[in-house]
C-alpha cells in the first residue's frame, strides 16, 4: 500500500513540475487551460512566478514527501491545493459555474484526498516496543 501510494504522490507531483513548467517556458499557452490572459510584462511575470511556485511547491513537496516517505511536506501540498479548492468553491457560488467546472475542482479534491491520506499512512513510525525500551534506557 505504501509503495502504490508513494507512486501515486510521485507520478502527481511530477504533473504539477510540468504544468508549472509550462508557466515558466511559456505563460500565454499555459494561461489559457486555466482561462488566464497576461496583461503586458506584468501579466505575464505574474503568471510565471506565481503560477509556477504554486505548482513547484505543490508538486515537489508532494515528490520529497514521497521520496523521502514522510507525511510533512505533503501537509504543503494538501494546504496549497485545499485552499484552491475552496477558491473555486466560493467562486462557483459567488459567479456562477463555467464549462467544465467540475473537472478543476476534481483534481484539487483529489489531490487533497491523496496528500492527506499519504500524511497519515507514510511516515516511518517507530513500533510502539522502540519506544518503550528508549524510555527505559533514559532517553
Amino acid at each position: 500500500m505504501r509503495l502504490i501510494l508513494s507512486a501515486v504522490l510521485f507520478v502527481m507531483g511530477l504533473f504539477y513540475l510540468f504544468v508549472g513548467a509550462g508557466f515558466i517556458v511559456n505563460p500565454v499557452a499555459a494561461g489559457i487551460d486555466f482561462g488566464l490572459t497576461g496583461d503586458g510584462a506584468k501579466g505575464l511575470s505574474t503568471m510565471r512566478a506565481d503560477m509556477t511556485a504554486f505548482f513547484y511547491v505543490g508538486g515537489g513537496a508532494m515528490i520529497w514527501g514521497a521520496w523521502k516517505r514522510r507525511g510533512d511536506p505533503l501537509l504543503v501540498s494538501a494546504a496549497l491545493f485545499g485552499i484552491a479548492f475552496i477558491g473555486r468553491l466560493v467562486s462557483y457560488f459567488a459567479d456562477g459555474p463555467y464549462p467544465a467546472w467540475t473537472g478543476p475542482m476534481l483534481i484539487e479534491l483529489v489531490t487533497v484526498v491523496v496528500c492527506l491520506a499519504a500524511w497519515w499512512i507514510l511516515p516511518d513510525r517507530k513500533p510502539a516496543g522502540d519506544l518503550l525500551r528508549q524510555d527505559r534506557s533514559g532517553f
